[in-house]
């Protein structure tokens, strides 16, 4: 199954953008064209998926900039650059910042929708991820400091037994508070849960 999502192109040059439209609406994907960063930035909402095909020089605001605040925002749009000759060592910068690719203008059409179609698997790769990130965040949340307490002793190898007499309580309970962090963590037992916990970064 391919990728959805919406191609944003941001590019000063209107022969350029409209070019890129007819392209992307030959696939059927959805596209926004701008002629700015600035336009782009107002308008996009980081809760859509997609993808960006970002040209280098632009007035005002350059695509390395548009690049460079968006990472400042936390946002990992996929980003294709597409460059004059010139501009070949700042999309080569583009690249080292995270770029996906750049390509040369007049752009390949085919190679060109299928790097789009690789930004796009990217972004879907990417968002799925963060999800799955963010609900073991809200699972690690819902423990009580006493159940932290004793995931973080039992995925370093410890027993109930020595995590009982570190904490000073009874092995009895150490297996009643694991248990309720296990049901809570979605565990079947302590090497998922050692799994689920190096997943959030605590592991």
């Amino acid at each position: 199954m391919e990728a959805d999502g919406t191609v944003f192109v941001v590019d000063d040059d209107a022969s350029v953008c409209r070019s890129l439209a007819r392209l992307i609406e030959s696939v059927g994907r959805p596209f926004q064209t701008f002629s700015t960063a600035k336009e782009f930035m107002d308008a996009y909402d980081p809760a859509t998926p997609g993808c960006l095909v970002l040209d280098v020089r632009m007035p005002g605001i350059s695509g390395i900039e548009l690049q460079k605040q968006l990472a400042g925002k936390g946002i990992n749009i996929p980003i294709i650059i597409i460059t004059g000759h010139g501009d070949i060592p700042m999309a080569a910068d583009a690249m080292r910042r995270g770029a996906v690719d750049f390509m040369e203008k007049p752009v390949s059409p085919q190679l060109l929708l299928d790097r789009i179609q690789q930004a796009l698997a990217q972004d879907f790769d990417n968002r799925q991820t963060k999800a799955e990130r963010d609900d073991l965040a809200a699972r690690v949340a819902r423990l009580t400091q006493r159940e932290r307490q004793v995931v973080d002793l039992a995925i370093t190898g410890m027993t109930n037994k020595q995590i009982a007499t570190q904490l000073g309580v009874s092995p009895q309970a150490i297996d009643a508070h694991r248990a309720k962090a296990m049901t809570k963590m979605h565990a079947n037992n302590v090497p998922e849960l050692v799994k689920l916990m190096v997943k959030t970064g605590v592991g």
